[in-house]
């Protein structure tokens, strides 16, 4: 009913910068809050960033001053800039979020994630 389609990661030197996208599709009535995870191998799926409809944002301690959410409300999209990225950073990245669907029902959909390898 609801697809969340992700791009932009990939392979990327330490200090450099990527941004992601993700795109919410599909029976959609309204989206709340959209947020971006992060797993690392061995690791525990963690928040790395979360903003709320109205634009409020919270991010990981391990982030903040370094990373970037945003969104766009029309286009259903939200997006992750991910500026000094460190080897610590890589990990499959997955978006999230809040949708109401057409029949108001509310779900909490997952993109497929996305790649993302910081080499030293």
């Amino acid at each position: 009913q609801v697809q969340l389609v992700e791009s932009g990661g990939g392979l990327v030197q330490a200090g450099g910068s990527l941004r992601l996208s993700c795109a919410a599709s599909g029976s959609i009535f309204s989206v709340n809050d959209m947020g971006w995870y992060r797993q690392a191998p061995g690791k525990q799926r963690e928040m790395v960033a979360i903003i709320r409809i109205g634009g409020n944002a919270n991010y990981a301690d391990s982030v903040k001053g370094r990373f970037t959410i945003s969104r766009d409300n029309a286009q259903n999209t939200v997006y992750l800039q991910m500026n000094s990225l460190k080897p610590g950073d890589t990990a499959v990245y997955y978006c999230s979020a809040g949708v109401v669907l057409t029949s108001r029902s509310i779900i909490n959909a997952w993109g497929q994630g996305t790649q993302i390898t910081v080499s030293s």
